[in-house]
């Protein structure tokens, strides 16, 4: 018998309560069978950490922590299995070792595959960190099918992710969106929308016909830059983010009664090749808002909309100045805040 015998034995259920073990003293009694029982119960309480899209930028800096941070096995995940490879292997030189699998968030079968592999080799995940992401930094207005590609990676494959990995997150786990300043509420200045997107009772179909309203209106030449922040620049990116900064907080509604926590964060601008190297820090500094969450914040913050310095903002402020502006995107303007700047953190200073 091997573990995906086990597995498929056994509901997953059993595995994230935390009864396994027990079960299989009474279930497995012949000397072979133990030591398959030890062998399981070892691979089943073994804690697992994923970060999507982490060979390189904030990602790869918050893989790099969770190695030498967290008492598990880490998982850095890359679309393309070279640059994954690579990322590792960039790792493996400074005596870290996270495993790497493929994951294109934006293929299902690719999830599909990512999800059956942890089923079968570890059973559930501890820490899920969604990173993954894609934006047009170049220009500030897009066409349909970029703007189609921009919202199908960084909200859509949630869905996707949020059907197929998160039942193997275990009871007490941890859930990290990140998210930006452009998933902020206050981004959006469409008087319906505004008022839809902040009732309390936001169903998982309005944030849909929402993204779907946007879509529309860029295929229909009906959209308008006075809906959103800043004259609708970058507007799919924002209607990305805000859609998933909304969806954070229905997961973690229906997550909460396995204690689980599911929350948001705004990473800051950041000096990456997504922001074309514009940024006030780099990507070490901002993987530490995405690792104290992982690690170490309090297991009753959950739902919550995070900024960069770990104070939790309230997300529906649509009045807040919150918004992302593309004037930060001048280099004049971000690098007002030198790289050697300490920031500063609640609990903590890194420089």
């Amino acid at each position: 018998m091997d573990i995906s015998v086990l597995i498929n034995i056994f509901p997953l259920a059993v595995f994230n309560t935390g009864h396994f073990e027990a079960l299989l003293d009474t279930t497995l009694i012949s000397k072979g069978a133990r030591a398959v029982r030890d062998r399981a119960v070892t691979i089943m309480t073994e804690r697992v950490a994923i970060v999507t899209g982490s060979n390189k930028g904030i990602g790869f800096s918050i893989v790099k922590g969770l190695c030498q941070r967290f008492k598990g096995v880490v998982y850095l995940t890359a679309r393309d299995v070279k640059r994954g490879e690579q990322a590792v292997s960039e790792l493996n030189k400074l005596n870290l070792h996270p495993l790497f699998h493929q994951l294109d968030v934006a293929d299902r079968d690719s999830v599909l595959r990512f999800s059956e592999y942890l089923r079968k080799k570890h059973g559930g995940v501890d820490i899920l960190i969604n990173n993954a992401a894609v934006a047009n930094s170049r220009d500030l207005y897009n066409s349909y099918e970029e703007n189609k590609y921009i919202v199908d990676v960084n909200y859509k494959s949630i869905l996707t992710i949020q059907e197929l990995i998160f039942p193997l997150v275990r009871n007490n786990g941890r859930i990290i969106n990140i998210s930006s300043d452009c998933g902020h509420i206050s981004n959006v200045k469409n008087e319906f929308w505004l008022k839809k997107l902040s009732k309390k009772d936001l169903t998982l179909k309005e944030i849909n016909e929402f993204v779907d309203w946007f879509l529309d209106s860029c295929k229909n030449n009906t959209f308008r830059k006075d809906d959103f922040a800043d004259n609708g620049t970058v507007v799919a990116y924002r209607v990305a983010k805000v859609a998933l900064s909304a969806l954070t907080m229905l997961q973690q509604k229906e997550l909460d009664e396995r204690n689980i926590s599911v929350n948001s964060m705004h990473p800051g601008l950041v000096r990456t090749d997504m922001t074309l190297g514009v940024g006030f820090y780099n990507a070490d500094e901002a993987a530490e808002t995405p690792l104290y969450l992982a690690l170490e914040a309090p297991q009753s913050l959950k739902g919550a909309y995070v900024w960069y310095d770990r104070k939790v903002l309230d997300w529906y402020d649509h009045k807040a100045d919150y918004y992302f502006k593309t004037s930060t995107l001048d280099r004049n303007v971000s690098n007002t805040q030198q790289p050697n700047t300490p920031i500063v953190f609640i609990n903590k200073t890194i420089s």
